[in-house]
């Protein structure tokens, strides 16, 4: 059985269609239509491939060059798309076209949490790992920065800064960078870490602590956070939608600008939870190269969180001391060896820090 209709042929070399009159050969799966000069043309339908648009349906054939063939019978059109339909030569967007509306508010629904899971998570983890590209100078330059536009409106406390330098001069760090230790006179109970090497200790966590184990286990948190850059890291991530780009580029210096012209946001960083157990395993492991007892560390986590309520209790901004990270200090000192000794300097220099 045969259908016939009319379209418009475009042979591929020329820039002028011409009109035929097509024949659909359903016994012999063909297209049969003649142009000038009566030159005859089989095409094979399941070497055909085709789209619609505007009711109109686009026929394409070959490869060089590629012909097409327009057709506007919209009976011919429906019986050509069935034909296709029923030996499965349906492309997978008139597959989807044919699944009905539940099926696109699915694939719609299904797209957009794609969208949403790569803004929230895969770009986010680009930017973080875009770190590398940075040089760990430009760590340098940006810690220094905001340390001397902050500290400019800090009331830094001169003799506890300089004993709290002795203190950590005590103590094999495993530093990758220079350290330099500030005390700020204010009730806040905080510390932070910027990416340079700079630590700023409030003297209101100083006043929270009632041993020198306990100020080992801050001072050796602060400094893992920055041996493993993750102030540059997360700073990465917060300004993710910015750095994507550039990251995909390898544009070191596009990063650098946009990190720059956001050096404030080192002042309210959020750890990730990943880079906080990071930081508590390696302030552990600081605590015992030193034979200092592992247990101040964990005496220090429970202060810190009972004084939550009344005050900011962080390692680093909008970070809190969770019970499942003292829960974890304490398995590491039930399972992890260490000797600890009285060591009379960081006594009598803490001591100092506590006036």
């Amino acid at each position: 059985m045969s259908e016939k209709t009319k379209g418009i042929f475009f042979d591929g070399e020329s820039a002028i269609p011409k009109a035929i009159d097509i024949v659909f050969d359903n016994e012999k799966d063909v297209l049969v239509f003649e142009t000038e000069n009566n030159q005859q043309h089989f095409w094979d339908l399941d070497e055909v491939s085709f789209r619609i648009k505007s009711k109109n349906m686009y026929l394409e054939y070959g490869n060089d060059p590629i012909q097409n063939i327009k057709i506007s019978d919209s009976d011919f059109v429906n019986k050509i798309y069935d034909f296709k339909k029923e030996r499965g030569n349906l492309s997978w967007y008139h597959k989807l076209m044919d699944m009905g509306i539940k099926a696109h508010i699915l694939f719609t629904v299904f797209i957009f949490a794609i969208i949403g899971l790569g803004y929230f998570f895969a770009i986010p983890w680009v930017a973080e790992k875009a770190v590398v590209i940075i040089p760990e100078d430009y760590d340098s330059h940006l810690g220094t920065t905001f340390f001397e536009q902050n500290m400019l409106f800090s009331n830094v406390d001169a003799e506890k800064t300089k004993a709290l330098n002795l203190f950590a001069k005590e103590l094999n760090l495993k530093n990758t960078k220079k350290l330099k230790f500030t005390v700020v006179d204010s009730p806040i109970v905080n510390a932070f870490a910027l990416p340079d090497g700079n630590i700023v200790v409030f003297s209101g966590i100083l006043n929270t602590m009632k041993n020198y184990d306990e100020l080992v286990g801050l001072i050796g948190h602060e400094v893992a956070h920055v041996n493993h850059r993750h102030s540059m890291k997360m700073v990465c991530r917060n300004l993710s939608g910015y750095i994507f780009v550039s990251a995909i580029l390898g544009d070191a210096n596009g990063i650098m600008a946009t990190i720059g012209d956001n050096v404030n946001n080192l002042q309210s960083l959020s750890y990730s939870r990943s880079f906080e157990h990071e930081a508590d395993l390696e302030g552990f492991e600081i605590v015992v190269l030193n034979k200092i007892n592992p247990k101040g560390m964990s005496n220090l986590f429970r202060r810190l969180q009972n004084e939550e309520v009344v005050a900011i209790p962080e390692f680093l901004s909008s970070h809190p001391v969770t019970t499942e990270r003292i829960k974890d200090i304490n398995e590491l000192i039930k399972t992890k060896p260490f000797r600890f000794e009285d060591n009379l300097k960081l006594k009598k220099l803490f001591f100092v820090l506590k006036k």
